[in-house]
């Protein structure tokens, strides 16, 4: 392929096109797209066009489209907006593109609202994991508009705000936007069945509560135990050594009850969280603190640290020790396998062996303590905190 005209359409049955697109629709011999697209757009077409259904997996489409010098195909919306124009470019960076856009269906559904949408926060779900709405709530963006899929509906995304304490939100969802005869605009009401890919809007009334620095006193604890969560300030400390503005995968080794985790992902939502406890209360505990505090989209992993798959999880490159049952040379070791490059440690000492063991084993591992602070939290113990990275 050596030339690709990218038309977008919206859901109506009545399609107009200006008389350039128009010419390029009735020159053309090869068109392509999805079957939705296909019965909207046959009308148009000439009477002996060719058909490529665009289709999982992509290769095999592109495969076909190597065929055909030229290829016009038509998407849903504006092509450059988490459209198929992106995706052509990346696989034809030689092909010659041309892209006629008309409104997506989130600029459809606020101008269905009379809503200006100049600031609107838009989300993708389509395929993709949570992280990006989760972001957004945390961040209490004033307008978001979210395109949904077949799993994260409507329906699971107002459960999932739900959970996580995010009642402050008004949802509106547009269905089959264009279309003269399906399409609806609805205030999402809860009992209200949409279990089907849908557009939605997001409008905040009312602000949710954001703190910098958790209490303790706050969390739901290990047995009632006090003393097994890092205190406000010294993990306060320990975040901002971790230097977390900058980074995109923090590892928490040893949550207990998830208040580091909890904290990094209040204050640095766009961070990927993957939090390690060996203990199985801590499971429920992470799940009832993050619903606590409005933290969706932590990864808790339980089990010992030493024989998890780490492959399996984003490499790090913040990581923060709370716990290492007595294997911290073993833990540093391994980390240092699998660590990003610009990945640091920072590890909360409490006693001169401890400190003694983080040093030997940052040493073996090829890194360099660059922090360490002692502080005192009302009459506890004091806490060495420190910080190791490559040089």
């Amino acid at each position: 392929m050596k030339h690709c005209v990218i038309i977008g359409i919206s859901d109506s049955r009545k399609q107009w096109f200006p008389p350039d697109v128009l010419r390029k629709i009735k020159g053309g011999k090869v068109f392509s797209g999805g079957k939705r697209h296909r019965e909207i757009m046959a009308p148009h077409l000439p009477q002996d066009a060719l058909w490529i259904d665009v289709t999982v997996p992509l290769s095999a489409v592109f495969a076909q489209y190597a065929l055909y010098d030229t290829i016009v195909v038509f998407a849903s919306g504006d092509p450059l907006f988490f459209g198929l124009a992106a995706t052509i470019e990346r696989e034809c960076p030689d092909c010659q593109i041309e892209v006629y856009p008309t409104f997506h269906s989130l600029q459809t559904l606020a101008h269905r609202m009379r809503l200006p949408y100049h600031d609107m926060h838009v989300v993708s779900l389509t395929g993709r994991s949570w992280d990006k709405l989760d972001e957004a709530l945390i961040m209490g963006e004033n307008l978001i508009g979210v395109l949904t899929d077949r799993t994260k509906t409507p329906s699971a995304i107002h459960q999932r705000m739900l959970r996580y304490g995010y009642d402050n939100y008004l949802m509106t969802v547009g269905e089959n936007l264009g279309n003269e005869d399906r399409e609806r605009v609805t205030t999402y009401t809860e009992g209200t069945a949409y279990d089907i890919p849908n557009c939605l809007i997001l409008q905040k009334t009312a602000p949710h509560r954001r703190p910098f620095g958790l209490p303790e006193g706050d969390f739901h604890l290990l047995n009632g135990r006090a003393k097994m969560i890092t205190k406000m300030p010294i993990r306060l400390l320990s975040l901002s050594l971790l230097d977390l503005h900058q980074k995109r995968s923090l590892w928490d080794i040893g949550f207990c009850t998830g208040s580091v985790s909890i904290e990094a992902k209040l204050q640095f939502p766009h961070l990927q969280v993957t939090a390690f406890e060996r203990r199985e209360e801590g499971r429920e505990l992470m799940e009832s603190n993050a619903r606590k505090f409005g933290t969706p989209g932590i990864t808790a992993v339980i089990g010992d640290f030493l024989t998890q798959p780490l492959s399996l999880f984003p490499p790090p490159d913040a990581v923060f020790i709370g716990g290492h049952g007595g294997h911290l040379r073993e833990m540093v070791s391994l980390l240092s396998t699998v660590m990003l490059p610009d990945c640091c440690i920072v590890f909360n000492s409490v006693s001169d062996t401890s400190r003694q063991l983080f040093e030997t084993a940052a040493a073996e591992a090829g890194m360099t303590i660059v922090a360490s602070t002692l502080i005192a939290v009302d009459s506890n113990n004091p806490i060495r905190v420190m910080k190791a990275q490559w040089a």
